[in-house]
């Protein structure tokens, strides 16, 4: 039974189609595997190697995939049906077939092994772009291109070019020369076709609109380079990233923007030290109100955060020190309210004196300030656990009473039952 590549599309009508997966589930126990019966013919449907899905299912499901390619066997470990597999394919479809601007699967990928890119094409509309090379599947298809068929015609036109030269040295005949230009001169006319198509326009407007293109690809190259890069170089990658947001005026509604920068980083943990360093100065206390949100985004739920914002707090009291050092337990409260801080994460904090951030001498004195700030803290939470346990004696103490007269169900406080005071114990004998 065949299906629509395009799943989306519900025209029964629809011209590509493809085969419905088939899987069979093999073996037992630790050996348990999926084989993907008609993959080959699946892979054909969408013109790509049928080891690129097969390696997406892995990716996807965190399974590991064995080819056979002789015996035409590809499999992904584990048991999974064949309906969750082929909605997965889809998945695969939409990313890796599917064309961005008319959605047709006349696509054709094309895969630079040395520039690390993934371009892509389509006979449809004449589309050509680069692919998004953050899946991890895109890793395997760098090491394992496709046969291109450009490739493959060439390699039979050289060929039968050898055998025609070989005719012509038995004949005597010059023919070989004409034969041969009448193989090159295909490849002439492609070349001037390649030539036309890059001074299609030379205005300035299309030069632009090719640079922000080749700017776009670029983001996506420099990804994975970033990552491979120290933390040391990400960490001043996203302090010049939030600087700029700074200098340029763009930094109070930029808080998603930063945050998807730290991510890209790797650094989302780090990002509240660097956010106190810029945005923070002797008007701290406005500024815990103003940039609120910025913080939030790290702090929330993320107690490691909730620490480098801690060393940030210590070094922006290092460089205001006359200004900030007697108010450090009203700012440390700001941040409690704020909800940038959690009780755990100040006691901890409190608990021990560091040198990472400041000098030992300023630190003991930051932790003498703010003790009375600990203290009160301590004390609330003390009492908030008192009034729970009492609250929770007295929720014992209720009984619910039904009565089948009353429309209402009453509540009622019961006293608890004191033990009486037993009787003279009875001398039996002096009855």
């Amino acid at each position: 039974m065949s299906v629509n590549v395009n799943r989306s599309v519900s025209d029964q009508f629809y011209r590509y189609k493809m085969p419905r997966l088939i899987a069979k589930v093999e073996g037992k126990g630790n050996g348990i595997k999926t084989v993907i019966v008609n993959m080959v013919d699946v892979a054909k449907a969408l013109n790509r190697p049928p080891t690129y899905p097969t390696k997406f299912f892995g990716c996807e499901l965190g399974a590991q995939t064995q080819f056979d390619t002789k015996n035409d066997r590809y499999i992904v470990n584990g048991s999974h049906e064949a309906n969750k597999l082929q909605d997965m394919l889809d998945g695969f479809i939409r990313k890796f077939v599917l064309c961005p601007e008319c959605d047709n699967p006349e696509t054709d990928l094309h895969v630079n092994p040395k520039k690390q890119t993934i371009g892509n094409s389509c006979k449809a509309c004449g589309y050509r772009g680069m692919l998004d090379t953050r899946h991890k599947l895109c890793t395997f298809i760098l090491k394992n291109p496709p046969e291109s068929t450009d490739s493959g015609s060439a390699s039979v036109k050289k060929e039968k070019e050898k055998k025609n030269r070989k005719k012509d040295k038995e004949n005597g005949s010059g023919s070989g020369e004409a034969s041969q230009d009448n193989f090159d001169a295909p490849q002439a006319v492609d070349g001037d076709d390649d030539d036309e198509d890059w001074a299609e326009e030379t205005t300035e407007e299309a030069q632009r609109r090719r640079m922000e293109e080749i700017s776009d690809h670029a983001k996506n190259l420099t990804l994975s380079e970033d990552l491979e890069k120290p933390l040391e170089e990400r960490v001043n990658l996203f302090y010049n990233f939030v600087k700029h947001k700074k200098e340029s005026g763009t930094i109070d509604g930029a808080d998603k923007e930063i945050l998807a920068e730290a991510e890209r980083l790797d650094v989302k943990a780090m990002g509240p030290l660097i956010l106190s360093e810029l945005l923070f100065n002797e008007n701290i206390r406005d500024q815990i109100k103003k940039y609120k949100r910025h913080f939030l985004r790290f702090c929330h739920n993320n107690k490691k955060a909730q620490k480098y914002l801690m060393g940030g707090f210590e070094c922006v009291v290092k460089l205001h020190q006359v200004q900030l050092l007697s108010r450090v337990p009203i700012i440390l409260k700001d941040l409690y309210d704020a909800d940038l801080l959690e009780e755990d994460v100040i006691f901890a904090w409190a608990e021990k004196v560091s040198k990472k951030y400041v000098s030992k001498e300023l630190a003991k004195e930051i932790h003498a300030k703010a003790a009375p700030f600990v203290k009160w803290l301590k004390e609330a939470e003390e009492e908030s656990e008192g009034s729970e346990e009492e609250e929770e004696e007295e929720d014992e103490n209720v009984e619910v009473v039904y009565s089948s007269s009353a429309r209402e169900l009453k509540m009622e406080t019961v006293k608890p039952d004191t033990p009486e005071k037993e009787e003279d114990d009875i001398d039996i004998d002096a009855i």
